[in-house]
C-alpha cells in the first residue's frame, strides 16, 4: 500500500520570488496473470530497428545532452521519492480514464475506437475492447481528460499525465515492457513535455502566442514516455524528437468547447496519439532531421525565437516534474480546487448551512478568473460548484458534471450569492494558484479564508492513501470494489510486474 509521506504544508514559502529556473525545479521544495497477445508485438531486446546511424555533426549541446538523457532513463535508477509520485500519478491518471469512460467525451471516444479499432494489441479501459496502440492511447486519452479529475501542472501549465498515462500503457502493451521501465518512462514523460512547455514561456507564452501548451506539454511528454519504453538509444531518440515537432499543434480555442470533447482531445488524446506514433514511425525504420530544436527552421524559431534551449535540461536528473505535478482532490478544474478548500477549511472552523449564508465572495487570479466564470460546463462553473459545496457539504464526480442540476431552482438560489471577483495580488502569486473566499452570514458574521497551497498540490500533496480513497470513489462505479482494490495494490507495487499487460484484467470490464 502507498506511503504516507509529505511535505509539511505549513512550510513558509514565497510565491512572488520565483525565478524562471526556479518554475522548472522548485528545487528542495517538494515531494512528494500475464495475459497472451493476439497478434506480435516488438520486444525491447529486438534488433535495433532500420535507420540507425551515427550522430551527425552539427548536433546542439542542448541536443546531445537531451537524447543521451533519454536514451538512458529506461535503465537508471530513480530516486525513491520519485517512484512512489510516479505510482501515484499512474493511479490518479487510471482512476480518470476509468471514470470518464462513462462521461461524454469517453463515450464518443470509445465509440470511434469501435469503429476504427486497429490490431487487438492495447488495452481501452473499462471495456472489453483491445485495439492498436495509436487508437488505444488517443481513447483511454481522451477519457483521461473527458472531464477534470486528471492532475495539472500549474507553471508548464498542462495535464501532464492525461497524454503520458495512456501513451506508456498503449507502448507497454505494444513492447511487453516491466513496471519498472513503466514507472521510469512515465517520470520520463512528464519531465520533457513540461520542460518544453516551460522553455516556451509557459503560461505567458500561450496567453501571447493563443498556442495550447496543454497540447504541446502532452505530445513531447508522451513521445519521450515511448521512446523509453521501445529503448531508443540517442541517435533514434533525435529522429523521434523530429516527428514529435511535425506533430506539435494546439490553439487555445479549445476553451470555447462546452462539451469537452475537443478539450479531451486538444489536452489528452492528440498528444498520446502523437506520442505513440512519432515512437512507432522511428522502430519502423524512418529517417528524418536529427536535431529539430536547432538549425534552420528550428521547433523554437517556430514558436518562440528568444526561448532559451537550455531550459530543456535545466536540472535533468536532479529536479523531476512528476513531483511539481498537482494531483487533484476536488473533480473540478484546477482555478476552482482553492475555493472548494476555503470553503470546506471556513465549515471546520465555524459551521454554517447553506440557509444561514447571505453571500459568498470569491477573489481569483485575475486571468483564471474569467475561465471559471458561470460557464456552461458545471465541472469549471465557480458559482455552480460553491453552491453544490453549500447544499451537499461534498462534490463528487456525479455533481460536478450534472448539467441538469445547474439550473435546479435549490441551485439557482445558492449561486445568486457568488459573487466572483479577480485579484491582481493573486495574479502576482502564479503559478501558484490561490483564492480568498468571505462567507457573510445572515446573522451578520463575516468569515474569511485563503488558500494559497491547496490540498493535492506539490506544496500540500496528499498521501498515497488519499490518493487511493479517490481512486476508489472514481472507479469502484465503474469496475466495483474487488477490481478497483486489486488494481490500486497491482499500482503501488508495479516493480514486481514482469509485462505491464498483467494490468489488463484489473482495468477492463469483463
Amino acid at each position: 500500500m502507498p506511503n504516507d509521506g509529505g511535505k509539511d504544508p505549513s512550510e513558509k514559502f514565497d510565491e512572488s520570488k520565483l525565478t524562471r529556473r526556479e518554475l522548472f525545479g522548485f528545487a528542495g521544495i517538494a515531494i512528494a496473470a500475464a495475459l497472451p497477445v493476439p497478434l506480435p508485438v516488438f520486444s525491447q531486446s529486438a534488433e535495433t530497428p532500420a535507420g540507425t546511424a551515427p550522430a551527425g555533426p552539427n548536433l546542439s549541446p542542448v541536443m546531445e545532452r537531451l537524447s543521451a538523457y533519454l536514451s538512458e532513463a529506461g535503465s537508471r535508477p530513480l530516486p525513491e521519492k520519485v517512484v512512489q509520485a510516479t505510482k501515484e500519478h499512474i493511479l490518479d491518471t487510471f482512476a480518470a480514464m476509468i471514470s470518464g469512460s462513462k462521461l461524454l467525451p469517453g463515450r464518443k471516444a470509445i465509440q470511434f475506437i469501435q469503429a476504427y479499432g486497429g490490431r487487438p494489441v492495447s488495452t481501452v479501459v473499462a471495456t472489453d475492447i483491445l485495439c492498436g496502440p495509436i487508437e488505444a492511447a488517443l481513447t483511454n486519452a481522451m477519457m483521461a481528460h473527458a472531464d477534470e479529475t486528471d492532475d495539472s501542472a500549474s507553471a508548464p501549465k498542462c495535464h501532464p499525465g492525461c497524454g503520458v498515462v495512456p501513451a506508456a500503457l498503449a507502448m507497454g502493451e505494444q513492447f511487453g515492457t516491466s513496471g519498472t521501465r513503466f514507472i521510469r518512462a512515465v517520470a520520463l514523460g512528464y519531465d520533457i513535455g513540461n520542460r518544453v512547455t516551460l522553455t516556451l514561456g509557459g503560461r505567458q507564452f500561450e496567453l501571447e502566442s493563443h498556442w495550447s501548451t496543454h497540447a504541446i506539454a502532452s505530445l513531447f511528454g508522451a513521445s519521450a514516455a515511448c521512446g523509453c519504453i521501445a529503448g531508443f538509444d540517442a541517435h533514434l531518440m533525435r529522429l523521434m524528437l523530429g516527428y514529435t515537432a511535425q506533430q506539435s499543434c494546439g490553439l487555445c480555442a479549445w476553451d470555447r468547447d462546452t462539451q469537452h470533447i475537443q478539450k479531451a482531445f486538444v489536452f489528452g488524446g492528440m498528444g498520446a496519439r502523437g506520442g505513440v506514433l512519432s515512437a512507432l514511425v522511428v522502430h519502423e525504420g524512418w529517417t528524418g532531421v536529427e536535431d529539430i530544436f536547432s538549425g534552420a527552421d528550428n521547433f523554437f524559431d517556430a514558436y518562440q525565437p528568444s526561448a532559451n534551449r537550455e531550459g530543456l535540461i535545466d536540472k535533468l536528473g536532479e529536479s523531476y516534474q512528476i513531483v511539481l505535478t498537482d494531483i487533484k482532490k476536488w473533480p473540478v478544474g484546477s482555478p476552482i480546487q482553492a475555493v472548494l478548500d476555503a470553503i470546506v477549511a471556513l465549515r471546520k472552523k465555524h459551521p454554517f448551512t447553506a440557509d444561514q449564508v447571505r453571500q459568498v465572495t470569491v477573489q481569483l487570479p485575475t486571468s483564471l478568473e474569467m475561465i471559471v466564470n458561470n460557464r456552461k460546463m458545471p465541472d469549471i462553473n465557480t458559482q455552480y460548484l460553491v453552491a453544490v459545496i453549500l447544499l451537499d457539504g461534498n462534490i463528487t464526480l456525479d455533481t460536478a458534471n450534472d448539467i441538469a442540476r445547474m439550473t435546479s431552482p435549490a441551485v439557482l438560489r445558492e449561486r445568486a450569492k457568488v459573487k466572483l471577483l479577480p485579484s491582481e495580488e493573486l495574479e502576482r502569486m502564479l503559478p501558484v494558484r490561490g483564492a480568498i473566499v468571505d462567507v457573510a452570514l445572515t446573522d451578520g458574521t463575516h468569515l474569511t479564508e485563503r488558500v494559497s497551497h491547496v490540498r493535492g498540490s506539490f506544496m500540500n500533496p496528499m498521501t498515497g492513501e488519499e490518493v487511493a480513497t479517490k481512486t476508489g470513489d472514481l472507479v469502484t462505479p465503474v469496475l466495483g470494489g474487488a477490481k478497483t482494490s486489486a488494481l490500486i495494490e497491482k499500482v503501488f507495487n508495479l516493480e514486481k510486474i514482469t509485462d505491464i499487460r498483467e494490468l489488463r484484467p484489473f482495468l477492463q470490464t469483463a
